[in-house]
């Protein structure tokens, strides 16, 4: 970045966030919606709302007050930030991103804080967790949306709740849930994904896929190695119900199911890392899920993955792609996951996603959903004034997906839809 586009910064941002302009009814809070997100934009070490006040010249009670406390419309700003992704950076091949990201934190009055796993930390750590819903788009990627996971411990205690005004109407849900609700509303948005992926936390929910089996979204999930279902669909007797061997989970059907011992390992070139080629070694099958109640769900693609480097280190992915979907394309999508991860790493590093430091439901989402935005401008103009790393041998680069928008492109208006789609729940009623 030169000097010249140093200096159309400013304007850019104001253009940027003119666009966000009604969810504010003031000209105040307007400004002060402006000075938050150039604190974030800023290189202030610390960026909770004392830091930034003092460094954008407002009083700090002020912008605290903004945050928690001031009438403005911080939903209608997630809806205008999605609308706005909807239009500008819509793609045959997008990629939805499901995650939950934890934030350490001290005391026990921060919103839905308590002794949980975070990743940040990577143990059980006083933490607040969120769930949160990405988009990736060739070079672009950016966070949608967000909401807290609010513990169940904190669900029995509504004083408590209320004392950090949290809603009445927010339960405690389990994060697939969430993760539903948060793809739900970006689709009333206008996003399209031409998949969704996410990891064993959300794919081992029979539940969450089977949501999204309804809603004809395509989704490449990793699921854990207990998730269980069959090879082959068992009979059916003549007063219903399944006869055969009961199902097993994916790690036993790889050692003694005969059509994927027998089955040589594929490698696959997934993408470029810093330290050179990504490649993992593949196994592919038909699997017949099983559902919550124990009977046989639709067919799915079975992706068995072991890393070529450390071939003890194994991923099973399942997805309701059309049958005839290349296994490149699937690996490509299950191996997109990593987009998520770099809006984390970037809003913590550069944004101050994690240095919340108030004791308000609403002055947490409101922080994050900042973020986002000022992520948002970052990624449009690393897109508008970024270059492209040649990349002479065609194969995917760093992000993984270079190759994905022409794969998806084949497969996209394949026959049927995504697998297993149809009105019935059960497999059955299409055999019958």
């Amino acid at each position: 970045m030169d000097a010249a586009q140093i200096r159309r910064l400013g304007p850019m941002l104001d253009r940027f966030l003119a666009y966000f302009a009604d969810c504010c009814s003031r000209r105040p809070t307007r400004q002060h919606l402006a000075a938050y997100v150039r604190g974030l934009l800023s290189d202030l070490p610390r960026k909770s709302a004392e830091p930034i006040a003092l460094g954008q010249g407002v009083p700090v009670r002020t912008l605290q007050e903004f945050l928690g406390a001031h009438r403005w419309d911080h939903d209608r700003l997630r809806d205008r930030l999605q609308q706005l992704v909807a239009a500008d950076h819509a793609a045959d091949h997008s990629v939805g991103l499901l995650d939950d990201c934890g934030c350490p934190k001290k005391g026990d009055k921060t919103p839905g804080v308590k002794r949980q796993y975070c990743g940040a930390s990577g143990k059980v750590d006083n933490c607040v967790v969120t769930v949160h819903l990405g988009y990736a788009a060739g070079d672009f990627h950016c966070l949608l949306d967000s909401e807290l996971y609010l513990p169940r411990e904190w669900d029995a205690d509504r004083r408590r709740c209320r004392a950090a005004g949290i809603p009445d109407g927010l339960p405690y849900r389990p994060k697939w849930e969430i993760a539903l609700e948060l793809f739900d509303r970006a689709v009333a948005n206008g996003v399209r994904f031409a998949w969704l992926t996410f990891d064993e936390g959300y794919g081992g929910k029979p539940g969450l896929l089977s949501a999204l089996r309804r809603r004809r979204q395509r989704y490449v999930a990793e699921v854990p190695r207990t998730f269980g279902g069959w090879l082959e669909l068992p009979a059916l007797t003549d007063d219903g119900r399944w006869a055969g061997e009961p199902a097993r989970a994916v790690e036993q059907l790889l050692a003694s199911e005969p059509r994927l011992v027998e089955q040589p390992w594929v490698a696959y070139r997934v993408k470029d890392g810093h330290k050179g080629p990504m490649v993992w070694e593949v196994k592919h099958a038909v699997l017949f899920p099983q559902r919550e109640d124990g009977d046989p769900g639709w067919p799915l693609h079975l992706l068995v993955a072991r890393y070529a480097l450390d071939r003890a280190e194994v991923k099973y992915f399942v997805s309701n792609a059309p049958p005839g979907a290349a296994v490149e394309t699937l690996l490509l999508v299950a191996f997109s996951r990593w987009r998520i991860e770099r809006c984390f790493e970037d809003g913590k590093t550069e944004l101050g996603f994690d240095h919340f430091e108030g004791r308000s439901y609403t002055g947490l989402i409101r922080h994050q959903r900042l973020v986002a935005l000022a992520h948002l401008f970052c990624g449009r103009v690393c897109q508008r004034w970024g270059k492209k790393p040649a990349r002479a041998d065609g194969v995917p680069g760093a992000d993984g997906l270079e190759r994905l928008g022409a794969v998806v492109g084949v497969e996209a208006d394949g026959p049927g839809g995504a697998a297993g789609e149809s009105s019935n729940e059960h497999p059955a009623g299409a055999a019958a």
